[in-house]
């Protein structure tokens, strides 16, 4: 830098250009990778026309595969929904769903029974025929009274709901009030007691919760007591919200009155027992029964298909004395005559119908 230009700090320093190299001497050479794509990405010389079609044809079949993939999964979705949800004629026409929930109802129903029977049967007897409880297994307490929220509502405040007796000695069972059953005991219980006669359970082992076998291998089964096809007779009154009785409702429909022609079949009551084991009664033709009771307990004679099933004739109790019972036509078959107060093998009988 010269004095002049020490002298004008504001002006710019004078720009110079390059030297000059003499032709003579050689540029430096520069990597050329350093500045471009690598090798392969520029290795475009070999690009034929049938590489180019194998290209081609392999970005083809990579979409065809992606086609077939999204359409197996939508075939698989909507597989999977008539599985489910709608079911698949033939192959599998009930839903999944629906059969899981018809499965998971007869389990209720199955783990309902051992709950019943261990806790309600010593008053309200093995078939809900009464005892010191009120009558369960009647058709016009079913259809209405004896609805799930009722029993609900029993279950988890005790014998007080009923009829507001605080004296009643039904207790308490829900867990959530003192009692001993959990909420899934509950809904099991009123399961059970809201059980179909015309489906049969399997009887399980509490513990093991496996099938109980007879002697023979058989597995041992149960039928409900509502009878679904149920209709009270229209002159009947309905059962009313506070009753304890049994018999079906507060004023049944006024019995038919039997043929002057029409048998009637005679039995007697002495202590517990009854004097006869077998009757035969003609099918299809209504006839009567005289019950006379010669003991100090209450008696009755009801029908029923088997043992352990519904009761398709109830009659009325009586305790000392006699009484005629009218019996509507029967179909052909075998039946089980027993007393609902006390369902012993003394107090049973076959009523043979032909």
């Amino acid at each position: 830098m010269t004095d002049e230009t020490r002298d004008r700090p504001a002006t710019e320093p004078e720009r110079r250009l390059p030297a000059r190299r003499p032709p003579s001497e050689p540029v430096p050479s520069r990597d050329a990778e350093r500045f471009t794509a690598p090798r392969s990405t520029r290795a475009i010389g070999g690009l034929t026309s049938e590489r180019a079609a194998k290209i081609v044809r392999q970005s083809g079949d990579a979409r065809w595969v992606a086609f077939l993939g999204v359409t197996i999964v939508a075939l698989f979705v909507i597989i999977y929904y008539f599985y489910e949800i709608a079911g698949i004629p033939v192959v599998h026409p009930d839903p999944r769903l629906q059969v899981e929930e018809s499965f998971q109802a007869v389990t209720a129903i199955e783990r309902g029974y051992n709950l019943y029977q261990a806790n309600c049967a010593r008053c309200h007897g093995v078939n809900g025929e009464g005892g010191q409880g009120p009558v369960l297994n009647d058709q016009m307490k079913l259809f209405a009274h004896l609805n799930e929220q009722y029993i609900h509502t029993v279950l988890e405040v005790g014998g007080r709901y009923v009829c507001g007796d605080p004296k009643s000695i039904m207790p308490v069972w829900a867990d959530t009030n003192g009692g001993p059953l959990n909420y899934i005991q509950i809904e099991d219980l009123i399961a059970f007691l809201r059980a179909p006669n015309n489906q049969e359970f399997q009887k399980r082992d509490p513990e093991l919760n496996e099938p109980i076998h007879n002697e023979d291998g058989t597995i041992q089964t149960f039928s409900g007591w509502r009878d679904p096809e149920f209709k009270p007779d229209p002159a009947a009154t309905p059962v009313p919200d506070c009753y304890l009785g049994d018999g079906g409702g507060a004023t049944p429909a006024p019995a038919e009155s039997l043929p002057p022609d029409a048998e009637i079949l005679q039995i007697t009551a002495v202590d517990v027992a009854f004097d006869k084991n077998e009757l035969t009664a003609p099918a299809g033709e209504a006839f009567g029964i005289d019950l006379t009771n010669d003991g100090n307990l209450e008696h009755d004679v009801d029908i029923r298909p088997a043992a352990g099933q519904p009761v398709i004739s109830d009659n009325a109790r009586i305790l000392n004395g006699e009484i005629s019972y009218t019996i509507a036509p029967l179909e052909a078959g075998t039946y089980n005559f027993f007393c609902s107060v006390h369902d012993i093998p003394a107090m049973n009988g076959t009523l043979t119908v032909e």
